[in-house]
């Protein structure tokens, strides 16, 4: 017999997660709940989330309520054996997690890293592992018992694109695996002394500055918000593409020390960056030669 489930998501992630519990023989998807159409760029053109696409595709109810509360008896009728949730956006109240065992996919190693930006906070802290733990929902945040956890080792140069597809894949499969052990599972109270959290990310987390950071931390930075809201300075500049450079210098932090043929080296605190590609405000990225050429800027003098 089929598992009916009850899915609610929004971006690519839940996206790619659906797409994968629809091509599972031994489940139904009987609806989908997704944040409401937004209006997107300069021409506020209202667009649907992708995963309404998908609803769509597959001719399968959906639901966007802008609270998810008032649909309580809509899913109370359904009657579903689950309901999976992949980075949704809204709060599910207890009378909806009493109606049937609701699992959330959160992309961290619970009980480390709940809330919103797991994946950048693990690129930060430059941790050895990552991972996608399958955890039953309860009132609070990220805190209900666990019961799977999916584990990969990352490199140091991984960043938040190639980390959130790695993790969205685990997801899907790890989503599969718990529907079909569910009675097997043995779910695993989390331990509160171990847990953190992080917040959701803001434009103003992308401001770095030479002279307080070093070049090891703006790296990092580089690597969390490759995809938003990038790493500039106060300038508004935007470092597009940058490389860590040599760990010691006897420059003063934020001066141009070298010129190389496709690269600037900058002194930070400690240690030096090479940057390859940048974006002036409000206008198109470009290479840093261009850059330099534009602002007359060369060798010891100071990129602000």
């Amino acid at each position: 017999m089929k598992k009916k489930i009850i899915f609610m998501g929004t971006p690519d992630y839940a996206n790619k997660i659906l797409l994968k519990l629809i091509q599972t023989d031994f489940v139904e998807i009987i609806a989908i709940f997704t944040q409401p159409d937004k209006p997107i760029g300069r021409k506020k053109i209202l667009t649907p989330p992708i995963v309404k696409l998908t609803a769509e595709k597959y001719s399968i109810p959906i639901f966007q309520p802008h609270r998810l509360k008032d649909e309580q008896e809509t899913i109370r009728k359904l009657n579903p054996d689950f309901i999976i949730v992949a980075a949704y956006g809204q709060i599910l109240s207890q009378e909806i997690l009493d109606i049937a065992p609701a699992i959330n996919l959160h992309t961290s190693i619970l009980p480390k890293y709940r809330g919103a930006s797991p994946i950048q906070q693990t690129i930060i802290n430059n941790d050895f592992e990552a991972g996608v733990t399958a955890m039953k929902m309860e009132l609070g945040l990220d805190s209900g018992d666990i019961l799977a956890i999916s584990r990969t080792l990352i490199s140091q140069n991984c960043d938040v694109i190639q980390l959130y597809d790695k993790l969205t894949i685990m997801a899907s499969e790890l989503i599969i695996d718990v529907l079909r052990n569910y009675n097997n599972l043995n779910p695993l109270p989390q331990q509160r002394v171990d847990a953190s959290y992080c917040k959701k990310i803001s434009k103003s987390d992308g401001l770095i500055n030479f002279k307080n950071e070093d070049s090891n931390s703006i790296y990092r930075k580089y690597l969390a918000f490759k995809e938003w809201p990038n790493i500039y300075l106060e300038s508004g500049l935007k470092l597009i593409e940058i490389e860590i450079g040599a760990e010691n210098h006897n420059s003063i932090a934020g001066k141009i020390i070298k010129v190389n043929k496709n690269s600037i080296e900058v002194a930070c605190k400690t240690g030096t960056i090479l940057i390859k590609k940048v974006q002036p405000k409000s206008k198109k990225a470009m290479d840093i030669k261009s850059y330099l050429n534009g602002y007359r800027l060369h060798q010891d003098d100071f990129l602000i």
